[in-house]
């Protein structure tokens, strides 16, 4: 299918800016900027060649706001490159903004407390957009009731429980998700199963995970780090791990001791990377829906802007399963 003509993509054929298409689609100047009837034929001429149709969101938008979208994060670096966690959830925030006519600004000078960025501060900025993404793992209740009582409006990238009111979010099924895995492996003759994690003490993506391991394995064991002798000397023959680089940290204490994965245990997966952990195995598993979750949070902010709910101010979207070749028969 082909990709979906921008107005970017129109700016750059007729050499004009993003702006300028704007407003010749709306048919209207802005305030003293008047633009040429030469400059106007030219762009309404790109619009007939490529059969540019505006996103209807998009003109929705530009009649009431800035078409400013704001991106913040929890985390203590913005993450920026390609190899990070959240970069896909950026990539698909970008494409979304795009393809709706929207820039993004992205809250890079907020003040790093106790290793986590705040959103109010002396110099907060929120409000130079209409409205706010927010990414991180972890999201201070405290503002996000804040956030909830004053505005502006925002959405998260992962379910957040109600504080003070319903969060918008758009977060991934972890609890059905785990859960698949863990009847995966039940099939497979596993019994003594762990789930290695912070779980219910951690943020509501942890206590998600083991809330649909605990309701696939409710006679399962909980251990907040990985621990291999604590996980033999209990005779455990699977490990789910919350956080992908502790299934790699495990994998390589079963070499050294000579148990081999999966044969002799086996390590299931609940997410993507999360921090860097370099390893040549196909862990068994499920990937998280991380483009798609940013390319949805935009339609729902877009949504709030517009006074309605954006389809849905929640959305619970699936995860990929990863066969992998780290679970195998329960060794007898």
């Amino acid at each position: 299918m082909a990709r979906r003509v921008t107005q970017q993509d129109i700016a750059r054929m007729t050499g004009v800016s993003q702006a300028t298409v704007s407003l010749v689609l709306n048919g209207r100047d802005d305030g003293d900027v008047r633009i040429a009837p030469e400059t106007r034929d030219r762009v309404l001429e790109a619009i007939r060649r490529t059969g540019y149709v505006a996103d209807p969101i998009a003109r929705r938008l530009a009649a009431r706001h800035n078409r400013i979208l704001g991106v913040f994060t929890y985390e203590s670096v913005f993450p920026a490159g390609t190899g990070d966690f959240y970069h896909p959830f950026l990539v698909g925030i970008e494409e979304c903004a795009e393809r709706i006519g929207c820039d993004l600004l992205l809250f890079t000078s907020a003040p790093v407390v106790d290793g986590r960025r705040r959103i109010f501060h002396q110099d907060n900025r929120l409000r130079l957009a209409d409205g706010c993404i927010l990414l991180g793992q972890w999201l201070d209740p405290d503002e996000l009731a804040r956030l909830v009582d004053e505005g502006p409006a925002f959405v998260s990238v992962g379910r957040r429980d109600d504080a003070g009111g319903p969060v918008p979010y758009v977060g991934a099924d972890y609890p059905g998700a785990t859960a698949a895995q863990v009847r995966a492996a039940v099939e497979l003759g596993h019994r003594r199963l762990v789930y290695v994690g912070e779980g219910t003490t951690g943020p509501e993506s942890h206590a998600d995970r083991m809330r649909g391991f605990l309701s696939a394995a409710p006679e399962g064991r909980h251990l907040p780090a990985p621990d291999l002798d604590a996980i033999v000397a209990d005779e455990r023959t699977c490990v789910f791990v919350e956080e992908f680089a502790d299934g790699v940290a495990l994998a390589r204490q079963a070499a050294e001791r000579g148990l081999r994965v999966p044969e002799d245990l086996s390590i299931v997966t609940l997410g993507d990377p999360t921090r860097p952990a370099a390893t040549d195995i196909d862990f068994t598993g499920f990937r998280i829906p991380r483009k798609q979750m940013g390319w949805q949070a935009v339609e729902v902010l877009s949504g709030l802007l517009e006074g309605g709910s954006g389809g849905a101010a929640q959305r619970i979207l699936p995860c990929e399963p990863v066969a992998g070749t780290t679970l195998a028969v329960a060794r007898a």
